[in-house]
């Protein structure tokens, strides 16, 4: 059973213009409001949380509400920093004639696919493992789907690159100490920051397979094309053992609402309505209705919440009296 309730870590993701932020920003105040200690993190470049609770938020923690706290984190000061960071790590086991070639290369990388990622992925990692003691509640509020899956599935790759680069250090040394060293061990400094980081990824996603403590929530409207992008995140995210437990199915036509253009408009959804039912059997669905104005005011984002509120229990009421048949209802 998916319990969103008792999770402690959320990601939030979906296709770009579905209201994934404003569902994160939602799960937080709802959260907040019920007394939980609660941080929500934008990972996304194109921020949306400073907007939707009317102030700056930094990379630093900003107080929101009472029980609330934002981060926005800033990709290129996060790669700086990243980058930096790998410089630090090198002091000392470089030979100094080799310190401006070293720190050129590294500069080169710093530009090349995937170093923002990994930058920002280490940021994840480190909020994930300092701040989970200090709240009940960390969401994260991530990136159209295409990058929150390249983002999520880097404990994985890394591990593997990480054990590779572990191996042939290893190798190395035992034949340096072999042919140089009478074959007493050699201290290597580079294989200790390593495995370091190998057991610092390992532990996160250790946190992030763990469905007690994690939870993937997507984010879709019943149209067309954002259930045939959930439909391959599920996919694709569960070929690295990460599991989108549910779905928010976001604006969807209340029954109040008159006049043709809108049965026609409803007549469609119940289609996609019935397909997303068909297709997401394992997933909980949460339904929202469509607002009658848009999210830019705090009385509209706790609205929002309550609705949130409202079908989560309502989904684990029905699971709980229902039977497995209703699980998706």
């Amino acid at each position: 059973m998916y319990k969103l309730l008792e999770q402690s870590i959320l990601f939030v993701g979906g296709k770009g213009g579905v209201g994934k932020s404003t569902t994160a920003s939602a799960l937080a105040v709802m959260f907040a409001n019920m007394g939980e200690r609660t941080l929500i993190i934008s990972t996304d470049p194109a921020h949306n949380l400073g907007d939707i609770f009317h102030q700056e938020i930094t990379g630093d923690k900003t107080p929101l509400l009472e029980h609330l706290w934002g981060i926005e984190i800033n990709p290129e000061t996060e790669t700086r920093q990243y980058i930096d960071g790998v410089k630090g790590n090198l002091k000392g086991m470089v030979k100094a004639n080799m310190v401006n070639e070293v720190h050129r290369q590294i500069e080169m990388a710093s530009s090349a696919p995937g170093a923002e990622e990994a930058a920002l992925f280490d940021r994840i990692v480190s909020i994930i493992l300092e701040e989970r003691n200090d709240f009940d509640k960390i969401i994260f509020d991530t990136a159209p789907t295409g990058h929150t899956i390249r983002l999520l599935s880097l404990p994985e790759l890394m591990g593997v690159w990480m054990d590779g680069m572990l191996e042939r250090r290893k190798k190395t040394n035992k034949n340096y100490s072999q042919l140089l060293n009478d074959g007493e061990p050699v201290d290597d400094p580079i294989y200790d920051v390593l495995q370091k980081r190998r057991d610092k990824f390992s532990k996160v996603r250790g946190i992030l397979l763990d469905q007690k403590k994690t939870g993937f929530l997507f984010v879709l409207i019943p149209e067309r094309l954002p259930i045939l992008e959930t439909e391959k995140a599920i996919e694709l995210m569960s070929k690295h053992s990460l599991n989108i437990g549910g779905l928010v199915i976001n604006k969807v036509l209340p029954t109040k609402a008159d006049g043709d253009f809108l049965q026609k408009r409803r007549d469609q959804e119940k289609v996609y309505l019935h397909l997303m039912k068909e297709k997401f059997t394992t997933q909980a669905l949460y339904h929202i209705p469509l607002l009658e104005e848009d999210i830019c005011t705090l009385s509209h984002l706790e609205k929002f919440a309550d609705y949130l509120q409202q079908a989560i229990y309502k989904r684990e009421a029905v699971y709980q009296h229902g039977g497995i048949h209703s699980k998706n209802e």
